[in-house]
């Protein structure tokens, strides 16, 4: 029941409320939805502790995917209250945080239940607090006047520069006076005050959503125009599509492997210890000076592989211990390989199209987790035991990584031929 008929309840909930939620909370201003997210992990967390049946924590499992499609408002939010030229440094920060909380939440539970002999019900009455403590904290948060898309202030091209984000090197620059500029970034503390004469006053009060969703088509349309960034979009969407699946089923997999009532399992050390090295592992990739633009499918061909070997090790050889093993090499080498899809995306993309083409990357990815939940975990599909599910998973990945493989060696010869013909027209 626990992996044919609940797990699957979050996978669906989560991709039908991404798009909804994305607008609803640039609409609201994102301080609304951050207060939703709040609550909806209080839900859960309170369901999880007295929630009694099948139907119950299937409802669980909804308020958890509302709080985790609502988390896009936690990392937009920062975004409208600071200056362009302070992004790379809370992005570091917001990042920081979600890292340190999870590693101190895992390593504290494992030693709470390891050596103080603390019940999971007990951990669990932890996590409710500190979720209740994160909701009461939001409610202090300042109310963002301008967004993304719905709520902009008034436009003074000829006064002021759009501010957008080089996401070749992190910095923040300022665009030519002949780049076409996208309202909403200009510095707020120049818009008159006046209600009845402000002309984002008036915007406010005409939110036209038609626009915005012409708008967002039309970007949409833009991004994904170029070849490169259509290729690298469809990359990163098939490995996080594979990498969802795996960490959702990994401990349910390990439970089957050996029982927690039977014996004493590790299994917060090992996210702590799985997470903390995949940081190292990203932050010492994002030093390795490189073409990434002709290596980097080949590097996630080679990834891949490694990454279908560790699922597949996982599955077939039934030991706790190497199955920890394997998902420590997973996890580390999945960071690895979305790293560099990501600095592929990222490059040359302005602030509002970064949001929408991993936004839109992102559904996709749940969308193909979706259509992979229902035909081999859902029991309505095939309803497959956790060992046949890992196995495909690790089949999954072979896959990718056939494909990764040849479209980079096509790059390859592809980019040789060109410096070939180079000296030969000059």
């Amino acid at each position: 029941q626990v992996f044919n008929e609940i797990y699957p309840v979050w996978t669906y909930s989560y991709l039908a409320l991404l798009f909804p939620v994305f607008l609803a909370t640039d609409y609201l201003r994102y301080k609304p939805v951050v207060l939703l997210q709040g609550l909806s992990l209080i839900v859960t967390w309170f369901m999880l502790l007295y929630a009694q049946g099948l139907r119950a924590v299937q409802l669980l499992e909804f308020f958890y995917g509302v709080g985790t499609a609502t988390d896009v408002a936690y990392y937009s939010y920062i975004y409208s209250v600071v200056d362009v030229e302070l992004y790379q440094k809370v992005t570091s920060y917001c990042r920081s945080a979600t890292l340190v909380g999870y590693t101190v939440g895992s390593v504290s539970g494992q030693v709470l239940v390891s050596v103080a002999g603390w019940s999971l019900f007990s951990l669990n009455v932890i996590s409710l607090t500190s979720v209740s403590i994160a909701f009461g904290t939001a409610w202090f948060l300042p109310m963002p006047r301008k967004s993304l898309f719905f709520h902009h202030v008034s436009s003074q091209p000829f006064s002021m520069e759009m501010k957008v984000m080089d996401c070749k090197n992190g910095a923040a620059v300022q665009d030519q006076p002949s780049v076409q500029r996208t309202p909403g970034w200009e510095d707020e503390t120049k818009v008159p005050l006046n209600v009845e004469g402000s002309s984002a006053e008036k915007q406010e009060q005409k939110v036209d959503i038609v626009k915005v969703l012409k708008d967002l088509w039309r970007d949409f349309l833009q991004c994904y125009s170029s070849w490169t960034m259509l290729c690298w979009s469809v990359r990163w969407a098939l490995s996080t599509c594979g990498y969802f699946q795996v960490i959702n089923y990994a401990q349910g997999l390990w439970e089957m492997v050996l029982p927690s009532n039977s014996t004493e399992i590790y299994n917060g050390g090992v996210e702590a210890a799985s997470t903390l090295l995949g940081a190292v592992a990203v932050f010492v990739v994002g030093h390795i000076k490189t073409s990434w633009a002709m290596w980097g499918e080949v590097a996630l061909a080679l990834l891949s592989f490694l990454i279908a070997a560790a699922v597949y090790i996982m599955d077939t050889i039934r030991n706790i211990w190497v199955c920890y093993a394997s998902y420590v090499v997973f996890r580390i080498i999945y960071m690895l390989l979305i790293t560099i899809a990501t600095f592929q995306i990222a490059t040359n993309l302005s602030v509002e199209r970064y949001a929408l083409v991993f936004g839109v990357n992102t559904f996709i990815a749940l969308a193909l987790q979706t259509l992979l939940t229902l035909i081999v975990v859902d029991s309505r599909g095939l309803g497959l035991d956790i060992f046949t599910q890992f196995m495909i998973y690790a089949s999954y990945f072979a896959v990718i990584s056939l494909v990764f493989l040849g479209s980079g060696i096509y790059s390859i010869i592809r980019a040789y031929r060109r410096q070939e013909q180079m000296p030969s027209r000059s």
